[in-house]
């Protein structure tokens, strides 16, 4: 996460988008070859197991239709059609749904399958078959108890376009899926750049890279490593914090005034004390839901985010180097991330950014620099910051909220045009009225991002989910329907209660 002083996140570099093969197949072809279809379609899962089903595929040429009607069985009345439906990538799933085809009489022309891109862990079967009409829509009567259907009357064009179109970038969909990235981001920090104030010292550059080594070894589930911090580290964020906290009072946002205590109470944030990041972890994760344990902008699809122990380099710490610093992370962003709203709102800037185009996530991470790193908003008629970038940068807050500072209101529209510093205080701040206003602004210019599917974070699994079809959809309108209740019951009591 960026501060004042850090060169802008741009998010890890692109991985390579997950391009699994589709096959196209029939009983009699691969029985041909000593096979059996369930067999051949498995055969092929485990060669794509490590692939993620999150990203889109390519298309091989199709083999030829292949007609399963017995020799001189008559096919007048019989006209084509289609049917699109998915299944459980599990053994002999596929069996029982095609012995559905021959119960009902039905003569499959075709079949192609494809691993699922609106549900993990399913496979896509696209089959032409040659039936009457009441045959056809007795089949999809029985098909429905057992797998889900997409589309039906689906001509062939069609299922080959969706699979010609321009494909997603992998993106991790589960938490534990975030080690498979995460030394990505880790390595950026890693390296130093020659003008940076701490390439010369040995001494610091050592400490750096037994921070980096030490979150390279650190995987989702496991204990947050404790740090023993040196007395030097100890002054440098007791000068930055002293200095800080001064300031607080007619600075800083309200929601960042009541949580700071808090942390003093809990997590031990004093002048002669750097908290433990474990502390820090459990302590969010009982106020918002949050885990210390993030990558920049896609990981706050998760309502997760990443400290780092790099502490500054230099004898200024009022002008802290371009690290991602403790008191960055600390100082900056925990106390804010510990209000649900403020939560909600930086996780829903990482949930539009999933399965976007470069260009997209390029204006998504502009608005999050000049929002969740960058943002004022406007309380009892004061300008008050909430950016981490400014509430850890004693210098660039008192600039902020200064009649030097150039404040205009936040559009997106506007905002995700707006050039990035590095190296100097920014040339315009964005306000907004709330946090809940801003959420809205992004919420309606996420919508103007081309994707074909939407996201949905399940806090039960602590997941996320692609919603493309019908059973997707289906099971967020089971999760809202329970909650629903629990509110009418809730309303049902109070009324009681009180007389109504």
């Amino acid at each position: 996460m960026a501060s004042a002083h850090v060169m802008k996140d741009t998010g890890p570099e692109p991985v390579p988008c997950m391009q699994p093969a589709m096959m196209m197949f029939s009983s009699k072809y691969w029985s041909r070859r000593g096979m059996s279809l369930d067999s051949a379609m498995f055969d092929h899962q485990n060669q794509q197991q490590q692939r993620h089903t999150g990203g889109r595929m390519s298309r091989r040429t199709s083999f030829s239709p292949i007609d399963e009607r017995a020799d001189g069985e008559s096919t007048a009345g019989s006209g084509e059609t289609a049917v699109v439906f998915s299944l459980k990538n599990e053994v002999g799933c596929l069996v029982k749904a095609l012995k559905l085809f021959q119960e009902k009489r039905v003569n499959l022309k075709h079949i192609e399958s494809r691993m699922s891109r609106r549900v993990p862990n399913e496979v896509e079967i696209f089959a032409n078959c040659s039936c009457s009409k009441k045959e056809f829509n007795e089949l999809l009567q029985h098909l429905k108890d057992q797998v889900n259907i997409i589309s039906f009357n689906t001509p062939a064009h069609v299922w080959s376009a969706e699979a010609d179109d321009e494909e997603v970038p992998w993106f991790p969909m589960k938490i534990s899926e975030l080690d498979q990235c995460s030394h990505r981001v880790l390595m950026y920090g890693s390296e130093l750049d020659a003008d940076h104030p701490g390439f010369k010292d040995n001494i610091y550059r050592e400490r750096r890279k037994y921070f980096v080594e030490v979150a390279m070894n650190y995987k989702f589930g496991q204990p947050i490593p404790r740090i023993e911090y040196t007395p030097e580290e100890v002054r440098t964020w007791g000068v930055v914090f002293r200095e800080l906290t001064k300031l607080y009072p007619t600075h800083a946002c309200r929601e960042y005034l009541k949580n700071l205590p808090l942390l003093t109470r809990y997590c031990g944030y004093k002048e002669d004390n750097i908290p433990q990041l474990e502390d820090v972890s459990l302590f969010l994760r009982g106020r918002a839901g949050q885990s210390s344990r993030a990558i920049f902008l896609h990981v706050l699809m998760f309502s997760m985010f990443e400290y780092t122990w790099f502490q500054s380099a230099g004898d200024e710490p009022a002008s802290t180097g371009p690290d991602e610093d403790t008191c960055h992370e600390l100082l900056g962003h925990v106390p804010l991330l510990a209000d649900p709203k403020f939560a909600q709102f930086s996780q829903e800037i990482g949930l539009a950014s999933l399965g976007a185009s470069d260009e997209d996530v390029q204006k998504l991470a502009t608005c999050y620099f000049f929002t969740i790193e960058f943002g004022l908003c406007k309380q009892e008629g004061q300008l008050r910051a909430y950016g981490a970038g400014l509430l850890s940068s004693i210098g660039e807050l008192r600039h902020a909220l200064s009649d030097e500072a150039c404040v205009k209101m936040f559009d997106p529209k506007i905002t995700c045009h707006q050039e990035c510093l590095i190296t100097t205080f920014q040339e315009v701040y964005f306000v907004s009225e709330s946090f809940e206003e801003a959420k809205e602004k992004m919420r309606e210019f996420a919508k103007t991002i081309k994707r074909p599917f939407s996201v949905y974070y399940n806090p039960y699994t602590q997941s996320v989910d692609l919603l493309k079809d019908t059973r997707s959809i289906e099971n967020v309108v089971q999760d809202l329907r329970s909650d629903l209740t629990t509110i009418c019951d809730a309303l049902g009591k109070m009324n009681t209660y009180l007389g109504i």
